[in-house]
């Protein structure tokens, strides 16, 4: 099987996950790496023989590579990610994937025009357990979904962390977290219609939202509820909870089951939530994609919409309001 070569702007958290990826991907290898701070990229780059950078135009200009990975903070996502596209290479751009919509719209528009496979790394979808289960619902066998409930909940000290700056980040924990949540539930129940989101108090005193609630209708008339918060560690064994007129669906952090009305026994379908298999998984979907062996999990069309609803969800936490979600998406990148 041919490799992909990848090149990998920022080293920063999320990125050493990409490397634990890339090391157990046999089709994907990483070749050049650029960070602001060259030490870092240096030190990145050593195990893999990658070529390091301390600026992503120098890299591009002195490697040969067939995509990108942007792992920068999302302020800088749509600068990045042109820049790459007008040279010609595909890009896998890390969630939140800009600060607006205007900004995702001008991020298609020029995938489209320069003809180069360009998607949002959002990992939920790329989990293991989360296809199984995205596999269990769409068969049937819960009936009819009533209700939907996703939770990210951790007790982390976000006050130097460019997250919790709204002017890089866009938000705090919505536009962080939410953005997974956006992309889970669109993943199973398809488009969103309608979202509020309530701010449910500050533990840390940041100057975004802390803990927020969101709820979302779905197109189709499911109610998912969800629990975000960077304050409060809630020790929940589950981010995915399914309820369905035939039975309930758990997918955990630690193990995934469900359980049909007329039984007694839950049935484990999985071993819960793994991150480096989640991120294997998302390198080489995007990687087969390029090579045209199979569909992107994530298209650009999703990319847009999680931008449209969470930009949706800001407009509701500031007026307590439902919000109307206009999703141009279908014809936009699809």
């Amino acid at each position: 099987m041919s490799k992909l070569k990848f090149a990998l702007i920022g080293t920063g958290g999320i990125a050493q996950t990409y490397a634990m990826a890339f090391n157990e991907s046999n089709c994907c290898e990483l070749v050049a790496v650029a960070d602001v701070n060259k030490d870092s990229a240096d030190a990145f780059a050593e195990p893999f023989g990658a070529k390091s950078f301390e600026n992503y135009k120098t890299l591009a200009e002195n490697s040969e590579f067939d995509a990108v990975i942007v792992s920068t903070p999302p302020n800088s996502h749509p600068e990045i990610a042109m820049y790459f596209m007008r040279k010609g290479k595909h890009v896998l751009c890390e969630k939140p994937l800009c600060l607006s919509v205007a900004e995702a719209k001008e991020m298609l528009e020029c995938a489209e025009e320069t003809g180069v496979k360009f998607t949002m790394a959002s990992k939920f979808r790329y989990v293991a357990d989360a296809v199984k289960a995205k596999s269990l619902v769409a068969s049937g066998i819960l009936g009819d979904v009533i209700q939907f409930e996703n939770a990210f909940t951790a007790d982390v000290d976000m006050s130097k962390r460019w997250n919790s700056d709204a002017k890089i980040g866009g938000g705090g924990v919505l536009m962080d977290n939410g953005t997974h949540s956006v992309d889970i539930i669109r993943y199973f129940l398809g488009s969103i219609s309608d979202v509020l989101a309530v701010d449910a108090g500050a533990t840390q005193g940041l100057s975004v939202d802390e803990n927020v609630k969101m709820f979302a209708k779905t197109a189709n008339g499911v109610v998912a509820s969800v629990d975000l918060t960077w304050g409060i560690n809630k020790q929940l064994p589950n981010f995915i909870s399914i309820y369905g007129t035939n039975g309930t669906l758990h997918v955990g952090w630690g193990g995934s089951k469900y359980k049909l009305n007329n039984h007694s026994e839950w049935t484990v379908f999985g071993k819960g939530y793994d991150k480096v298999q989640a991120f294997k998984s998302k390198l080489e979907n995007f990687r087969n994609a390029i090579r045209g062996e199979e569909e992107l999990l994530i298209k650009p069309s999703d990319a847009l919409a999680s931008v449209e609803v969470i930009e949706a969800a800001y407009k509701s936490l500031n007026q307590n309001l439902w919000q109307k979600v206009i999703e141009k998406s279908e014809s936009v990148g699809s």
